[in-house]
C-alpha cells in the first residue's frame, strides 16, 4: 500500500478547526445529531466482542431495504470508508484494472491507486450534466478489469443515475464476468424523487456501500456497511474485516440500530430540512449569474463553478483566501476532487439556514472583492 494524505482530509473543517469558521459550506452531510436525539439506552450494554458480520438486528434492518436481500448479505463496517477500503483491497492489486468515475469521493479514487491498480477514469463533465454513459464504460472494459466504481447520488455534484443507466451498467459487468460494480449509495435516502433500489439487490456482481454519517448526521459513531448477494465474496470481505478489526464497536452498532429504528419518523424530517436548504441555495445560484451549477438531484452537496467568462484571469487563490480570512467561510475547492479550483463543492445540508445564507452571501462578496482588486 502506498498511502498518501488526501487534500480533502488535510484541509477539512475538523483539521482547520471549527472555531475558526463562521459559515461552513464544506460539509457533505446533514447537521450532526446528538446522542440525546436518539434516546438510546446504553446502560446495560455488555461490552463484549460483537458478531463479526455486525449486530444481527442492525443487519436485518439494512437487508429489509432491498428485495431479496438477507441479513447475511450485509457486512457492517466502521463507516462507508472502511467498506470501500475492504472492497478495493480485496478486489484490486497491482496490474488489475479499475474504472472509476471522476470527480468522486476521494477515497474511491485514492485507495485503488494506493494498492497499485491500473486506474482508468470515467471523467464526467459539467456540460453533460455529470451523466454516466454506459457505452463509454463498455468501451473501457478490459479482460483484467475487476471493478467499475460509481456513486449515486453523486458526491460532489448531486447528480443521480437513472434506473435505465444502472441496469445497463449491471448488465455490462454481468456479461464481462470478471468485473464487479461498486455503487457508493451513501446519499441514496436523500434522493429528491423516489430512490433507486439497493443496487446489490439487482445483481450478484453488484456491491452496495452506504453509511449513517451523511443522511443521519452520525459520523461520530462510525457505522456503515456493504451489501452483496455473493456469499463467497462476502466471506472474503469478512476475512478482511476480521484481520483489520475482528468486529465492530457494539456501542456504535447499538446506536446505529436505534437510528434505523427511528427512521420512519426521522427521515421525513431530515428530507424536509434538506428541501428547504436546497431551495435557498438554488434560488441564490439562479440570482447570481457569476456562478452556475448542474442542479443536484439528491444529497446535500452541489458542485457550482465560477462561470468561465468570469473565471478567466481570476486569482482563484485570492478568492479562497478572501472567502475564509475576511468572511469566515469555507467550501470544498475543486482540487479536493482533482477538478479546477474555479469549481467547488457546496454543502447546503449541514449549516443552519442563517449560516447557509451568510455563506452564500460571502461567496458573492469574496468574488467581488477579488475581481475589483
Amino acid at each position: 500500500m502506498r498511502y498518501r494524505r488526501m487534500p480533502i482530509e488535510e484541509e477539512s473543517p475538523e483539521q482547520l478547526g471549527y472555531g475558526r469558521i463562521r459559515h461552513n459550506l464544506a460539509e457533505s452531510s446533514v447537521a450532526d445529531a446528538s446522542l440525546s436525539d436518539l434516546g438510546a439506552d446504553l446502560g446495560g450494554l455488555v461490552l463484549q466482542y460483537g458478531d463479526h458480520l455486525g449486530l444481527p438486528a442492525l443487519r436485518e434492518l439494512v437487508a429489509a431495504d432491498g428485495v431479496g436481500l438477507a441479513p447475511d448479505d450485509v457486512l457492517v463496517t466502521p463507516g462507508a470508508v472502511a467498506a470501500l477500503f475492504i472492497v478495493h483491497t480485496t478486489l484490486l492489486e497491482a496490474g488489475s484494472h479499475a474504472i472509476v468515475a471522476r470527480p468522486n469521493y476521494a477515497t474511491n479514487v485514492e485507495t485503488p491507486r494506493a494498492v497499485g491498480a491500473d486506474v482508468e477514469y470515467l471523467d464526467l463533465a459539467f456540460e453533460d450534466g455529470w451523466a454516466v454513459d454506459p457505452e463509454r464504460i463498455a468501451a473501457m472494459l478490459r479482460p483484467e478489469t475487476r471493478l467499475v466504481s460509481l456513486t449515486t447520488p453523486h458526491n460532489p455534484t448531486g447528480a443521480t443515475l437513472s434506473r435505465e443507466t444502472l441496469d445497463a451498467v449491471i448488465a455490462l459487468v454481468e456479461r464481462h464476468g470478471g468485473a464487479r460494480l461498486l455503487l457508493d449509495e451513501t446519499y441514496r435516502e436523500m434522493t429528491f424523487g423516489d430512490p433507486l433500489p439497493v443496487a446489490a439487490s439487482l445483481g450478484d456482481r453488484v456491491i452496495s456501500v452506504t453509511s449513517l454519517s451523511k443522511t443521519y448526521g452520525l459520523p461520530g459513531i462510525r457505522v456503515g456497511w456493504l451489501v452483496t448477494r455473493d456469499r463467497e465474496l462476502l466471506g472474503r470481505f469478512l476475512a478482511a474485516k476480521e484481520q483489520i478489526l475482528i468486529s465492530g464497536s457494539l456501542v456504535d452498532e447499538t446506536i446505529a440500530l436505534r437510528a434505523l429504528e427511528l427512521r420512519p419518523t426521522w427521515l421525513p424530517e431530515i428530507r424536509g430540512r434538506i428541501a428547504e436548504a436546497f431551495s435557498i441555495t438554488s434560488s441564490w445560484i439562479d440570482g447570481n449569474p457569476r456562478f452556475e451549477w448542474v442542479p443536484p438531484r439528491g444529497g446535500v452537496v452541489g458542485f457550482p463553478r465560477i462561470r468561465p467568462g468570469i473565471a478567466a484571469g481570476l486569482n482563484v487563490d485570492a478568492f479562497y483566501d478572501a472567502l475564509f480570512e475576511r468572511h469566515g467561510t469555507i467550501v470544498g475547492p475543486g482540487h479536493w476532487f482533482e477538478q479546477p479550483r474555479t469549481s467547488f463543492r457546496l454543502g447546503y445540508g449541514w449549516p443552519t439556514l442563517d449560516e447557509l445564507r451568510g455563506g452564500l452571501a460571502a461567496l458573492a462578496a469574496a468574488l467581488d472583492e477579488v475581481r475589483g482588486s
